[in-house]
């Protein structure tokens, strides 16, 4: 019985399937652990090999606990709502449904055959009504909370309600927004039900606002920060410009302090949780208010050096500050408007990196220092962002690297003061922006103090003129929640006389409905506003052309849809109880499960899904949905699997006829033509139209393992390489060069899983990326390597099996000594690599293991057949065809994991080397037990030994207990 991979792999995925034999239950005897990938967008361009490794870390984890006895929880699904369907649907017509359900076939398909123990009985698609229902009724309770300062947690709207009522909000300590009003429970009861709705509305955690946005006009959406790079869209690299625009927000920023204390106990990586941290950015400082000359205005700015209050001498606001417009002069204002145009083009995260680039406008005018009265000059920058603090900063040169380069760059200009020192330091060449080592100068009743003695005072004394305060900030800001997409979560929200309004949860799901077109409409409209029916009616409700009927009144529908982490920031929650039609889980099931054990994905979601993820938990656990407020204990960041990118290079020869010829070089004839060119004596000015040769990317599947291209493939790829020249090596070979990139399509380096698992099956593939090197490193896929690890498993097929026909044989009797220490050794380090997610190394140990056991001719059952259970975390499908040979009738995947015996690693003989004046001459195996004399007596008598010496009496015999012995004379 050969090793038919292909067969045996089919064999057990379709034995799995058909048994569920990873389904999980909610109640078990056993300890529960739940292990969770990051659920992937299904593309169209399906997984290629970099994708697999989180879940074969994760697969080999969930196999390894349910071998220790757990009841394991391994669910699998998609996060399905997304752009790029969205896009393929804007160019084609053909509905993202449509596109996602293709997409999730090939996936699921490519999934079952790297045979992965999800347990598919729970699946979830967050495009799936019975899914997102949840995440509308999740959206309403957001919309029905604020959050309580006193209790530290989200409560119910209508406790708030009814506090305003009986006293107002005189006493209430709760976040909202900074321009609520006061007002008494009469001026409560006086407010007409709009006003007090737009009251509430700064309140609650999800609420409308006019807020500045990353606006695509190409894609016609908002897009989320960490959607925007370099200025441009992620996807598409589209034009991004920032804009107000009226849109849905989470209030985030409620929970900054908990989500900023929670990391501490988080069992995640430490860059993660740092990345997290500069993310919530948490600052302590005072609130200054700096009134503005000839105005009824004022400029509020937080900062953390209060002490340095003195030594400012210019601010500088954002160029999307409201007050920009109303202080601006009218002989500033073209280049104001001007400015905050060019501005509008750049990205935030552009503008926060980017620290070279200095630039500003003067707005003419002037605030006046609160204890001295000074004017200080106004101006604009983009470094200043709207959406932090207060969108405006107090301008330090003295002690601030980039106010001391924007101040030195405006030197001399109007609307610039000169730098004022403030401390008993040099700043000639660059600012002092330390917290300690300096005295005050120059500052007044602050002059003498250091750092701490400054901050307490000024702050004492700002607080006395009612000019500011202490006060902790945090860079995180609230998250915008709306997208102009069609294909995403309706809101289950409507409007009356301008106010959002909620439709009643019996009534959910809002269905996404049918469109003619996926564009935003003639007038504006996001894309649902092309829709005709909506699919949802009741007896008291139906939606018509975008509007609600209700008792024959009228009103519109919310047309924007829910951003693509809606989905992601709950659905951990949902495997819990995935079939569950009234609620998105239920206590017992929550209850049992509680949190995720081990999750694993990719750190670029740490200030995105990762976020919002925990802030959505700690607001269910607040409301007492959910019996814990972090989701995961513990989180590993899979490294990457980088490609190993093909270049040809185009030789860029111009003719004497200054046409351009398409010609090709091999990698090591480069630099051959360029000498040749050198010796025919080309002129310098001529040399560059002889000697440029431009990378380009080839497809890897045109290349060999030695590096030798497909010529042909590569012609018949692009018309324009079909008449192409190549010029070869000596030997008619045309050879590439080779560069490790990220694994990515435009790059051509992608790996197909499906080829590797057709080639040299599944099992193979899952060893080789753990092979590969440790999990959290990125590393550089080689398929020639690949052959090594197939090669194992044939030899570790082999040992189960004898003779040409390859039968399987396998005996019952007693296993040897050295058998027995060549697997206890492996269980001990596998057990040991798995705990400690070194999966790497564990490949190594098995190859050492089946090595030694061939040469030890083992084939024992007492040996083979633990060996298999520990192995069926990496290789299950040989491991279960072994198993069902040796006799077993359930899945391997019920067996226990071996048990590692010290007892089978004590050794009881040392093999000496015997050595004749320090040269080995023969080895001789003693029981370590021996006395010195004994050993030097058994030695001395030993044939050897006496034909050595032939009859002389050694001067000295020395023995090493274990070690050695050595014959002198």
């Amino acid at each position: 019985m050969k090793y038919h991979f292909n067969e045996i792999e089919a064999k057990w995925q379709k034995y799995w399937s058909e048994h569920q034999t990873f389904k999980a239950e909610n109640h078990a005897d056993k300890p529960k652990f739940y292990v969770l990938d990051m659920f992937p967008y299904p593309s169209g361009a399906g997984l290629h090999v970099g994708h697999p490794l989180g879940y074969i870390a994760s697969d080999i984890y969930s196999r390894f606990m349910r071998h220790k006895g757990y009841n394991v929880l391994h669910p699998m699904g998609y996060d399905s709502f997304g752009l790029p369907a969205e896009q393929y649907a804007i160019q084609t017509g053909q509905h993202p449904a449509k596109t996602t359900e293709a997409n999730i076939t090939t996936y699921r398909r490519q999934l079952d055959q790297m045979g992965f123990s999800f347990d598919w009985s729970r699946e979830v698609r967050t495009s799936d009504s019975d899914y997102y229902k949840h995440t509308q009724w999740i959206f309403i309770q957001l919309f029905e909370s604020y959050y309580c300062k006193d209790s530290d947690q989200a409560r119910p709207i209508a406790e708030l309600i009814e506090v305003f009522t009986q006293e107002g909000n005189t006493r209430i300590n709760a976040v909202c927004d900074e321009d609520t009003p006061v007002f008494s429970a009469s001026e409560w009861g006086a407010y007409s039900d709009v006003e007090k709705q737009e009251v509430l509305l700064k309140y609650r955690l999800t609420y409308l606002s006019d807020t500045e946005v990353n606006w695509c006009p190409v894609l016609g959406t908002v897009l989320a920060n960490d959607e925007v790079v370099n200025g441009v869209s992620e996807r598409g690299g589209h034009p991004v410009v920032r804009k107000k625009m009226k849109q849905w927000s989470m209030r985030i920023s409620a929970y900054s302090e908990r989500l900023l204390q929670g990391l501490d106990g988080l069992d995640w990586t430490d860059n993660l949780k740092e990345m997290q941290r500069n993310w919530i950015g948490k600052s302590v400082g005072a609130s200054i208010a700096f009134k503005i000359q000839h105005s009824a205005f004022s400029i509020e700015v937080f900062t953390t050096r209060p002490d340095t209050l003195f030594g400012v001498t210019f601010m500088t606001l954002a160029p999307e500050h409201e007050l920009v417009a109303q202080i601006s002069t009218e002989a500033q204002r073209s280049a104001i408007q001007n400015y905050i145009e060019a501005t509008a083009k750049r990205s935030e995260r552009d503008r926060m990196s980017d620290v070279k680039t200095i630039s500003g406008v003067f707005t003419g005018a002037y605030a006046l220092h609160p204890f001295t009265g000074e004017q200080i000059p106004i101006w604009i920058g983009d470094y200043v962002l709207a959406g932090y603090g207060t969108g405006a900063v107090m301008a330090v040169p003295a002690g601030d690297d980039r106010d001391y380069a924007f101040a030195n760059f405006f030197k001399g200009q109007v609307g610039m003061s000169d730098i004022k020192n403030i401390f008993d330091q040099d700043i000639s060449e660059t600012a002092f922006t330390d917290k300690g080592g300096f005295k005050l100068q120059n500052s007044d009743f602050l002059n003498g103090l250091d750092y701490k003695e400054a901050t307490y005072k000024i702050i004492a004394e700002l607080e006395k003129i009612g000019a500011g305060s202490a006060k902790v900030n945090y860079r995180l800001r609230d998250a915008v929640f709306s997208r102009q997409r069609y294909w995403g979560e309706p809101f289950p929200v409507y409007y009356k006389e301008g106010m959002p309004q909620l439709i009643a949860s019996e009534h959910l799901p809002i269905i996404l409905p049918e469109v003619e077109k996926y564009l935003p409409t003639d007038d504006g409209k996001p894309p649902l506003g092309n829709a005709h029916t909506w699919a949802w009616d009741t007896i008291q409700n139906k939606v018509v052309s975008n509007e609600l009927i209700n008792h024959q009144t009228i009103f519109p529908l919310e047309l924007n849809t829910m951003p693509g982490w809606a989905g992601s920031s709950w659905y951990f929650n949902r495997y819990m109880d995935a079939h569950n039609k009234t609620s998105f889980a239920s206590v017992e099931a929550l209850q049992y499960w509680k949190d995720v054990d081990l999750y694993i994905g990719g750190s670029e979601h740490a200030t995105g899904h990762l976020l919002y993820a925990r802030f959505w938990q700690k607001f269910l656990f607040d409301r007492g949905y959910v019996p814990v407020d972090e989701f995961a204990k513990k989180l590993i960041n899979q490294g990457m699997i980088l490609g190993m990118s093909a270049f040809v290079y185009r030789w860029d020869y111009e003719s004497t006829n200054n046409r351009q010829k398409t010609i090709f070089v091999s990698k090591n004839k480069m630099e051959s033509i360029v000498q040749e060119r050198a010796q025919a004596g080309m002129k310098a000015d001529n040399e560059k139209k002889w000697s440029q040769f431009t990378p380009i990317h080839a497809d890897v599947s045109f290349v060999n393992a030695s590096d030798e291209l497909d010529i042909e493939a590569l012609k018949n790829w692009r018309p324009e390489y079909k008449d192409a020249e190549f010029i070869t090596e000596a030997n008619g070979k045309f050879f590439v060069n080779r560069e490790v990139e990220k694994m990515s399509k435009s790059k051509y380096n992608v790996v197909n899983p499906d080829d590797i698992c057709t080639q040299y099956g599944a099992d193979t593939l899952r060893m080789y990326e753990m092979f590969l090197g440790p999990l959290e490193q990125a590393k550089p896929w080689n398929t020639a390597g690949i052959t090594g690890v197939h090669g194992f498993l044939k030899k570790l097929w082999r040992l189960y099996h004898n003779g040409l026909e390859e039968s399987f044989f396998v005996s019952n009797e007693p296993a040897s000594a050295d058998s027995l220490k060549t697997l206890h050794k492996t269980i001990k380090k596998v057990d040991e690599d798995i705990t400690n997610f070194s999966f790497n190394t564990s490949v190594s140990s098995f190859m050492i293991c089946v090595n030694e056991l061939t040469e030890q001719k083992c084939n024992q059952r007492a040996i083979l057949e633990p060996l298999a259970v520990l192995l069926s975390p990496y290789a299950p499908h040989i491991a279960e065809e072994l198993w069902e040979q040796l006799g077993h009738s359930n899945s391997i995947s019920n067996a226990a994991f071996p048990v590692f015996d010290e007892k089978y690693l004590v050794e009881s003989t040392k093999n000496y080397p015997i050595s004749f004046n320090g040269k080995m001459k023969f080895t001789l195996e003693l029981p370590l037990d021996l006395t010195q004399e004994e050993v030097k007596n058994i030695v001395l008598n030993h044939e050897k030994t006496q034909q050595i010496l032939e009859g002389r009496t050694p001067k000295n015999v020395i023995v090493v207990p274990g070690k050695i012995v050595n014959v002198v004379g």
